[in-house]
């Protein structure tokens, strides 16, 4: 066993818990650089810039010819810590941690594509990550096709000599649709492209997509990393060549997580073991209970037994996960309604929270598709998509009931 190191004496490195430790270990334990004070919890660096002894110094770090922190906008303690211990949880060589969720992706995709490149998209993704595909980058000369997720055919056929990634979220939002990852990445290489997998809804305590073939993973940390609904954050984890092209980007472009929410991110890694599990359990037992329901028309849960990807999601994922979504009888107006009609279910966009969360993804997250992608998509009008919190499962059932009970108005 090794030598705990001394202080003040000697600087104390993060522990390497690559490989020999547990997910809930790495998630307490990994990255953690303790300061000379000798602390316990990790500390927030709110710098915008670190000081130098000597020009020559400063002049070395700048080069890189020496290691050491610089400017807050692409070096920062705390965000190093939160990027090793996020990369040490998924098996990842090097994490970099974005803005938001959104920024990750973005980030990637500048740093690793160029004019006449080509991406083959999932269309069931979120919308905003949609409209980044199909609107921006197609102005930079980025040509984007979307598939459906489940169909490898259609990826087949969609892959052209241009094709540099391949881009899904498994399970998906919100309908949680499966994805073989394993058989998209083999895809993927054959043809010289690499996948890139939002890994958002299972988080690297239920999927580990690297594991399974992977080159790219995305994450909103806003969702069940953080757990709370406190911070907007993200990363992009993969290989340590890969990530220094995004961070190379992160670097100019300026797409920087604060110390702040980095820290509190933290927070949110150290209980994500329990929490994912307290989820899935939740959500499983909440839509075993809704499929019983006479108001319900149908549940997508890819836990359910007679999901079309119950086998693989079985296969691929050790849970999953906390987001059920549910079509009402009828339509807008119903579904409307029933939101309308609970009286404490957070009315929000976000999930990942301990907190229930319910949106319309017609009119919120997917509001900005087309008529037509929408309905390509699977985003109906009656549709519902519900983040089972951590409340008492009786009370999330009683308060969809309330909103059941406004469904006999029409």
């Amino acid at each position: 066993m090794s030598r705990r190191p001394t202080f003040p004496h000697e600087l104390m490195q993060s522990l390497d818990l690559s490989e020999g430790f547990g997910d809930a270990t790495r998630a307490i334990r990994a990255g953690q650089v303790r300061t000379q004070e000798q602390e316990h919890s990790e500390v927030i660096y709110p710098t915008s810039s670190f000081v130098f002894s000597s020009a020559e110094e400063a002049a070395a770090r700048f080069s890189g010819e020496i290691p050491g922190n610089i400017y807050s906008r692409f070096t920062n303690p705390t965000v190093r810590t939160f990027e090793e211990r996020l990369a040490a949880m998924e098996g990842a060589e090097r994490c970099v941690a974005t803005a938001s969720g959104m920024a990750a992706i973005v980030a990637t995709c500048m740093a690793l594509l160029k004019q006449g490149d080509h991406v083959v998209c999932s269309r069931n993704v979120f919308g905003t990550t949609h409209v980044v595909f199909e609107k921006y980058l197609k102005k930079f000369g980025v040509q984007t096709t979307f598939v459906s997720l489940t169909d490898l055919d259609a990826w087949k056929a969609a892959i052209t000599p241009a094709t540099r990634l391949l881009f899904l979220e498994t399970p998906s939002n919100p309908l949680n649709e499966v994805a073989d990852i394993r058989a998209l990445a083999d895809l993927a290489h054959q043809h010289q492209a690499w996948l890139a997998v939002d890994n958002c809804f299972c988080t690297p305590v239920l999927q580990k997509p690297l594991q399974l073939g992977a080159d790219i993973i995305i994450h909103s940390a806003t969702k069940f990393l953080d757990g709370q609904g406190r911070c907007i954050g993200g990363a992009v984890l993969g290989s340590s060549k890969l990530m220094e092209e995004v961070f190379g980007f992160l670097r100019s472009g300026g797409f920087t997580l604060s110390p702040f929410n980095a820290w509190v991110f933290l927070k949110g890694l150290e209980t994500l073991p329990l929490r994912m599990k307290a989820h899935s359990d939740q959500a499983l037992a909440l839509a075993s209970w809704l499929q019983a329901q006479p108001w319900v028309e149908k549940v997508f849960y890819c836990g359910l037994p007679d999901h079309p990807g119950y086998a693989l999601a079985k296969r691929q994922q050790s849970g999953f996960s906390g987001v059920v979504s549910f079509t009402v009888k009828g339509g807008r107006a119903e579904a409307w309604a029933f939101i309308n009609h609970t009286r404490w279910i957070s009315i929000t966009a976000n999930l990942g929270d301990v907190k229930t969360t319910m949106t319309h993804p017609a009119s919120t997250t997917h509001g900005r598709l087309s008529a037509e992608e929408k309905q390509r998509a699977g985003i109906d009008e009656n549709l519902i998509r519900l983040c089972v919190g951590l409340e008492d499962l009786d009370d999330i059932k009683a308060d969809l009931l309330a909103g059941a009970a406004a469904l006999s108005n029409f």
